[in-house]
């Protein structure tokens, strides 16, 4: 990696300096040095390790005029990788609009997306299997789309991921949500 790569970081440092991650408290920057991690891991370039790094960046921290920095910043191939990892509000204010949205965007993403977003996911389904382990059916609470609506989104982009074309972390991405879906199956109502 290069410089760029460490401007990035801190770039995304600045983004979520005072975000924090849902239940657990932990700084929020960890999921983006996560997924970068996980995107570096399954042999990604500098761009799609960048990208990994600010996936979250635009629709948390500033929408257009953040899209617009990271296009200068970091470049085109950089920017429409996050854009593609982007949930758009034109696809509606709704929790369930938005992740259908989101899922149909996917059947257009490239492969530098598709490594990206498998990434996220797959981070976030394994935090999520930890959270659950921890805290039982409470961790639902949470979750806008409460235990059905969460499992149905994880489910749903995954299999997305798989009809567009998949991507070097789909086979774990797979198995998280499915560990995930037979912990809260066999928990539910504990």
């Amino acid at each position: 990696m290069t410089d760029r790569f460490s401007k990035a970081v801190a770039y995304a440092n600045s983004l979520h300096r005072d975000q924090r991650r849902k239940g657990s408290g932990c700084p929020f920057i960890a999921h983006p040095l996560a997924v970068a991690a996980l995107v570096i891991e399954a042999g990604g370039s500098e761009d799609e390790c960048i990208a990994a790094l600010l996936h979250d960046a635009v629709e948390d921290q500033g929408g257009a005029p953040t899209a617009a920095e990271i296009r200068r910043r970091f470049g085109d191939r950089v920017a429409d990788t996050v854009g593609a990892c982007t949930e758009d509000p034109a696809w509606g204010w709704t929790w369930i609009e938005r992740k259908s949205g989101a899922i149909r965007n996917v059947a257009t993403a490239d492969a530098s997306a598709l490594l990206v977003l498998s990434a996220d996911k797959l981070h976030n389904a394994r935090s999520l299997a930890a959270a659950y382990r921890e805290r039982g059916d409470r961790v639902w609470e949470r979750f806008h789309g409460g235990r059905e609506g969460t499992l149905w989104y994880f489910r749903a982009m995954t299999d997305s991921i798989a009809r567009a074309g998949g991507s070097p972390l789909h086979d774990e991405l797979d198995r998280a949500v499915r560990e995930l879906e037979e912990l809260a199956i066999g928990g539910a109502g504990s």
